[in-house]
């Protein structure tokens, strides 16, 4: 059976969506009647509400461009991770709850939530390639491996480093010969995830290096 009127014009507005949110840029409902020329605002809720009821796309809360794929889009691999300008002394999944915005990545072994995405500053990991103003995608854990560049809380400022234990302490070294490594207990640093890719943008503030 073919799709009805309703359902290809549907179809299009979650290609619309889908699109928009790839590239960064998270439509409110206004753009997508706009961008459809429909007479009434309500119409272009009402075709992301099916969106959401069909499970292809997920409504954030109290946000004019809060939707979000499911995860992944169908027949691919990338999946949104949400960019935080910083992380919070609090939950970690607060802040991605209200994240500045998302970011298209490869999300072949991970599942949907595992990764998130961290604007950095500062210079202290620029000799492991890691510059004021890029992006790091985290993939979360609790652990990591001698040799891992991490993003570690200590105390309520997050930080990232390369991560050496020793011991029952643990070193955090930065990856440039200006800086002085953190040593503190290993009870007093937490390891929010591992970091598996930079990528280089423009100007940006967040997190310290």
């Amino acid at each position: 059976m073919g799709r009805t009127p309703a359902g290809e014009t549907r179809e299009k507005v979650f290609a619309f969506v889908r699109d928009r949110l790839l590239a960064g840029q998270p439509p409110t409902v206004r753009e997508v009647q706009d961008a459809f020329g429909f007479r009434a605002v309500r119409t272009a809720q009402q075709h992301l509400e099916r969106l959401v009821e069909d499970g292809r796309l997920v409504a954030g809360r109290h946000r004019a461009r809060g939707y979000r794929l499911t995860g992944s889009t169908p027949g691919a691999r990338t999946v949104l991770a949400p960019v935080l300008g910083r992380v919070p002394a609090g939950a970690l999944d607060e802040a991605i709850e209200d994240p500045d915005g998302y970011l298209p990545v490869d999300g072949r072994g991970a599942a949907a939530g595992d990764l998130f995405a961290l604007r950095v500053r500062g210079e202290s990991m620029t000799g492991a390639g890691i510059l004021p103003g890029d992006l790091v995608i985290v993939r979360r854990q609790p652990t990591a491996a001698n040799g891992d560049v991490v993003v570690a809380r200590v105390g309520d400022e997050a930080t990232v480093k390369t991560f050496r234990p020793r011991g029952r302490r643990v070193e955090l070294r930065p990856e440039n010969p200006a800086f002085e490594p953190i040593v503190l207990d290993a009870g007093a640093v937490v390891i929010l995830g591992k970091v598996i890719e930079v990528r280089r943008i423009l100007d940006a503030r967040g997190v310290t290096g």
